[in-house]
């Protein structure tokens, strides 16, 4: 059986490979097994076309809405389980403690080399201990996120499609947030999740709450989270946006109370080999017959792990 690795530097991550399989670099008509990462995006057709016979492909991102309209149909599309938990989490945990305790006002004064207190003598901040965490999309990385928030003493509430031991259901999605002190966006994109955080979403939530985006720009409706925070409701931490990249003088970026990263949180230095060693584990998987983990495509729901 072949397998499609693209990337040459990184085959020692997919060992022990079965004696089985061949691991190639160029697409062929006999290549069962693709495993792809972003960066093959603008190449896709022509890998496809050139991979008649391609059953699986392997994903190393955890979203795959830039690989899903190429896949040929009746391929198994699997996301990258487990990879990007981690970095992830931990930049949501980094973009809550820097908003809650306003170190962007304190940087930019920093760089005027200017002491000034004034950003909690205007508006007193307070520590996380108490305050509620909202998840929506609650997978894998949610998880994650619960598990390094737990320290800080939050109460973090998941919010799946369908109720779950460790997720409210979507149908509670309006009262939550009325409560939450932060409302965290894990959605991937799909066609049910585009603008799903809409000017009703954004209405609801409490006033003075923080919005965080970690799942996908599209997700949210723009023009709305520009109104929202120019009416200073709420506050937000972005590491996806819509566009994407975020063109020079787009409005979000002179936005008031809002920190933007340009899509940086899952781009820790150990992310690629975790994802190679990741596909090792799903071809294993697959030429021994069992079921693949993180399998997408025909899953009718998006917000499920």
């Amino acid at each position: 059986m072949k397998v499609l690795v693209l990337d040459n530097g990184q085959r020692s991550e997919l060992e022990p490979v079965p004696e089985t399989v061949e691991v190639v670099s160029d697409p062929t008509p006999d290549v069962e097994f693709a495993v792809l990462n972003f960066g093959a995006a603008a190449r896709l057709p022509q890998l496809f076309a050139a991979m008649p016979g391609v059953r699986v492909v392997q994903s190393l991102s955890a979203g795959v809405d830039w690989l899903q309209p190429h896949v040929p149909q009746g391929v198994v599309i699997c996301k990258a389980v487990g990879v990007h938990d981690g970095p992830v989490a931990e930049w949501v945990v980094a973009a809550i403690l820097a908003m809650q305790r306003r170190l962007p006002e304190f940087i930019e004064a920093q760089q005027l080399a200017r002491w000034d207190r004034s950003p909690i003598e205007k508006t007193p901040v307070d520590d996380l201990e108490g305050q509620m965490v909202l998840v929506v999309g609650h997978g894998s990385i949610g998880r994650t996120l619960a598990s390094r928030l737990a320290p800080f003493g939050v109460r973090v509430i998941g919010v799946a499609q369908h109720a779950r031991p460790d997720a409210r259901p979507s149908s509670e999605l309006p009262s939550l947030l009325a409560q939450a002190d932060v409302v965290v966006n894990l959605l991937p994109l799909a066609a049910d999740t585009e603008e799903f955080v809409d000017r009703g979403f954004l209405d609801r939530m409490k006033a003075g709450a923080l919005f965080v985006n970690a799942g996908r720009g599209k997700t949210v409706d723009t023009a709305a989270l520009l109104d929202a925070l120019r009416s200073g409701r709420i506050r937000a931490a972005l590491d996806v946006t819509d566009p994407e990249p975020l063109p020079d003088g787009h409005p979000l970026w002179h936005a008031p109370n809002i920190l933007i990263t340009p899509h940086v949180a899952g781009s820790t230095a150990r992310w690629i080999s975790r994802g190679y060693r990741f596909a090792g584990d799903q071809i294993r998987r697959y030429v021994a017959g069992e079921p693949l983990l993180g399998v997408l495509a025909g899953d009718p729901n998006p917000m499920r792990a």
